[in-house]
C-alpha cells in the first residue's frame, strides 16, 4: 500500500514539475428548454444539444432575424414613415404612432431592448413592403444559413401555429447577426432615449430588459454580448444569446422552456463552453497548405481564408486532411482562384471543409492547333522560335526569287 501511495505522489510530482496541465471535462450539464444548442460562433460547431432539430413556436426570439435583415437592408439613418396597422399590434411595444417618422436605428433600439412588436412591424413594412413580404425575406435567408427546421410567419413572433424554429436554427441565426458590431452595440446598451420625432417631440425613453447584460443582475454573465428573450403562453419560454471571452464567441440557444430557467441554463452553458473547449487557429489567410504535382506543374495549394477549429482542452489530437484531387494541367488560373478543398475530420468528426486556392498564376496557350501549358519564360522562347523560322522562311523565298530572275535574264 505504501508503494502504491508512492507511486502516485511521484506521478504527480512529476506532471507538476514538467508543467503539463491535466485537463478532465465536464459533465454536460442539464437544461430545462425541450430544444438546445451551445454552438461555437467561429466554426458553427455544435458544442452541446439535446433535441437540436426540434421545432417549436420561438416568440420574440424572432426578432433576432428581423434584426438582421434590418442590418443587411437598410442603413442606421434611413427614416421609416410608421404605417396605420402598426400602433394596434398586439403585445409588447414602445408606443410609435400613425405616421411617425422614425430612424432605422431607434427603431432597432426598440426591437432589441424592449421587444416592441411596434418596431418589428414597421422596419418589417419598410423592408418587405409588407409583413408577408418580409415574412418570405426572413424564410430565404434562413435557408441561406443553413436552417432547416424553420418557417416564419411573422417579423415579431407572436404565436401562429406556422411559425416554428429550432434550436440549432436559432443559433445559426444569431451567429450571423452578432457578426454585426451595430447588434452587440445597441444588444449591450444599458438604456437610451429615442430623439424627439413628430409625433413624440419628447422623445421615448428605453431600457435593457436582458438581465444577463445587466451588471446589477444576478444573472449577469462577464463576457456577454447580446440575447434576446421570448414568451407567449403557447410558445412557452425561449432565449438566444452570444457571449466572447479572449477572442472564442459561443451561442446558447434554448427554445420551448416550460419552467422559465432561461438564465440559469445559459450561463452554465456558457461556463460549460469556455471550460472545456478551446478555438484553434490552424491556418491563416494565404498559407500554403500542400503543393499538387501534375505532369510538369507544380502549384502550391495555399488556404482562402483563416481556418479554425474546436477541440476539448488538453486534446493533443489535430485535424486530419483529404484533398480532393483535381486536374490542372488543361486549366487557366490566377494566384487566388479556387481549384479544390479538402474534408477535414477530428477524432472522427466532421470539421467545416477547408477551401484551397491557387499560389500561382497558370495559363494554357494554343500553337498551331496543339494545346501546350506554358510559364512566361517558355511563351518567350517559343516567340523567338518562330520569330527565327519566319526569318528563315523569308531568306529561302528571297534566295529562290534571286536565282529565279537570274534564270530569265539568261535565256533572254
Amino acid at each position: 500500500m505504501k508503494r502504491l501511495i508512492n507511486f502516485f505522489l511521484s506521478i504527480t510530482l512529476c506532471i507538476s514539475l514538467t508543467g503539463v496541465k491535466v485537463y478532465a471535462k465536464d459533465s454536460e450539464p442539464t437544461v430545462s428548454a425541450d430544444s438546445a444548442v451551445l454552438m461555437d460562433a467561429e466554426t458553427g460547431t455544435v458544442l452541446y444539444s439535446k433535441n437540436m432539430n426540434n421545432a417549436y413556436p420561438p416568440a420574440s426570439t424572432t426578432k433576432v432575424m428581423t434584426t438582421l435583415l434590418t442590418l443587411e437592408k437598410t442603413k442606421m439613418d434611413d427614416v421609416v414613415t410608421v404605417g396605420k396597422k402598426v400602433p394596434y399590434v398586439e403585445g409588447s411595444k414602445i408606443g410609435i404612432a400613425e405616421g411617425e417618422e422614425i430612424k432605422v436605428k431607434d427603431l432597432l433600439y426598440g426591437l432589441i431592448l424592449m421587444s416592441g412588436n411596434d418596431c418589428a412591424e414597421a422596419l418589417a413594412e419598410h423592408i418587405g413592403g409588407s409583413l408577408e413580404g418580409f415574412a418570405a425575406m426572413m424564410n430565404q435567408k434562413a435557408k441561406e444559413l443553413g436552417c432547416e427546421n424553420t418557417n416564419f410567419a411573422n417579423p415579431s413572433g407572436l404565436y401562429d401555429s406556422n411559425h416554428k424554429t429550432s434550436a440549432k436554427d436559432l443559433a445559426l441565426i444569431m451567429r450571423e447577426a452578432a457578426k454585426y458590431s451595430e447588434y452587440r452595440d445597441i444588444a449591450s446598451t444599458f438604456a437610451y432615449k429615442i430623439p424627439a420625432t413628430n409625433k413624440h417631440p419628447e422623445g421615448i425613453n428605453l431600457g435593457n430588459e436582458n438581465k444577463l447584460l445587466n451588471k446589477n443582475s444576478k444573472y449577469y454573465y462577464p463576457g456577454a454580448e447580446a440575447g434576446k428573450t421570448g414568451y407567449t403562453v403557447q410558445s412557452l419560454h425561449s432565449y438566444v444569446a452570444s457571449a466572447n471571452k479572449n477572442g472564442q464567441r459561443l451561442i446558447v440557444a434554448l427554445v420551448h422552456d416550460k419552467e422559465k430557467m432561461f438564465y440559469e441554463d445559459t450561463k452554465k452553458l456558457f461556463d460549460y463552453g469556455f471550460k472545456n473547449f478551446e478555438l484553434v487557429k490552424l491556418y491563416s489567410k494565404g498559407d500554403i497548405v500542400d503543393t499538387i504535382t501534375d505532369g510538369d506543374l507544380k502549384v502550391p495549394l495555399t488556404a482562402s481564408d483563416n481556418y479554425f477549429y474546436v477541440k476539448e482542452k488538453g486534446s493533443l489530437d489535430t485535424p486530419k486532411m483529404d484533398i480532393e484531387k483535381v486536374v490542372l494541367t488543361d486549366k487557366s488560373f490566377k494566384i487566388g482562384d479556387k481549384l479544390t478543398e479538402a474534408s477535414m475530420t477530428l477524432e472522427d468528426k466532421k470539421l467545416p471543409k477547408l477551401q484551397l486556392q491557387s499560389g500561382v498564376d497558370h495559363e494554357i496557350k494554343s500553337i498551331f492547333n496543339s494545346t501546350v501549358a506554358a510559364s512566361k519564360s517558355e511563351n518567350k522562347n517559343i516567340i523567338y522560335l518562330f520569330g527565327a523560322f519566319l526569318g528563315l522562311s523569308i531568306i529561302v523565298i528571297a534566295a529562290i526569287l534571286k536565282k529565279s530572275r537570274k534564270r530569265r535574264s539568261i535565256y533572254k
